[in-house]
């Protein structure tokens, strides 16, 4: 069966987000001060945090993982990350853990332990920064993923195959991206095809739906199309959606509509979610 290659650092797997940085990722959160691109870049800085933490062991960061961030909107699509990390799209993990723009002091409210609240400093390392500004470049931005995972499959057979987390709140303006989408899903390693997972980040409030096993429940022509480019989830993801208390179908796809705060951090968590390391 596929999906099942153990990770280890002979043999890593690969996580590449697609983030959507167009002009209408400036709106507000549903019911929050920050807007899309603020919540989104915090939790994907948070998601590189807890890579970093499972990859951490007695001698240091293990490279069971490259990661890399496609940004699209005004200038097209490019590489996100930058300094150390600018120069490919797909770096080591260690490289991430060694390399963060920045580490801000940031609060957090924790349990006193005695029935109250009190307000704890942490450190919060910075990788990608919140942008939008400009159109909706998707194609460009699949085509570029497309091209950087066919050639990590071709050099990395025997591995788990890489996974695609791709965020957006707006419709393609560049083309239309289903055929490439179909075209990325393609790439493959022994172990199976390259996972697309697309969420749809919401400003308005409103049900989500997570996780479909079709597209009729879904209410316009660009939530099907989304629904369309996805992948269906391997075994192990609807079980990690189902271990988050998520009724799901065995033939889910990894797609999620009208994704307010609590999705997103999910969405990030699930879609990370890979065979056991070694």
């Amino acid at each position: 069966m596929p999906y099942q290659a153990p990770i280890q650092r002979t043999a890593p797997t690969a996580f590449l987000f697609l983030v959507d940085q167009s002009g209408s990722m400036g709106d507000r959160m549903a019911g929050m001060e920050k807007t899309k691109a603020q919540f989104v870049a915090d939790v994907l800085n948070r998601t590189f945090m807890n890579l970093v933490t499972r990859c951490t062991k007695a001698d240091g960061v293990r490279d069971y993982f490259d990661i890399g961030v496609i940004g699209y909107g005004d200038g097209g699509a490019q590489n996100s990350l930058h300094g150390a990390l600018s120069h490919q799209i797909l770096n080591p993990i260690s490289a991430i853990e060694a390399n963060p723009l920045r580490v801000e002091d940031r609060k957090r409210k924790v349990d006193d332990g005695a029935g109250g609240i009190i307000e704890q400093s942490i450190k919060f390392p910075v990788w990608f920064e919140p942008r939008a500004n400009g159109g909706t470049p998707m194609c460009e931005a699949i085509q570029r993923a497309g091209i950087e995972l066919a050639a990590w499959c071709d050099s990395h057979p025997d591995s788990y195959p890489p996974t695609v987390l791709h965020v957006t709140d707006g419709e393609s303006t560049d083309g239309d991206p289903e055929q490439l989408a179909e075209t990325l899903r393609q790439f493959a390693t022994n172990d199976g095809n390259v996972l697309l997972l697309n969420l749809h980040v919401s400003a308005q409030p409103g049900n989500p739906i997570s996780f479909p096993a079709g597209e009729g429940v879904l209410p316009d022509q660009y939530a099907k199309l989304l629904f369309r480019m996805s992948s269906a989830l391997p075994a192990h993801l609807v079980k990690a959606v189902q271990d988050k208390g998520n009724a799901i179908s065995t033939e889910a796809r990894g797609y999620v509509f009208n994704a307010e705060a609590g999705e997103i951090v999910d969405f990030f968590d699930i879609g990370t979610r890979a065979s056991q390391l070694r």
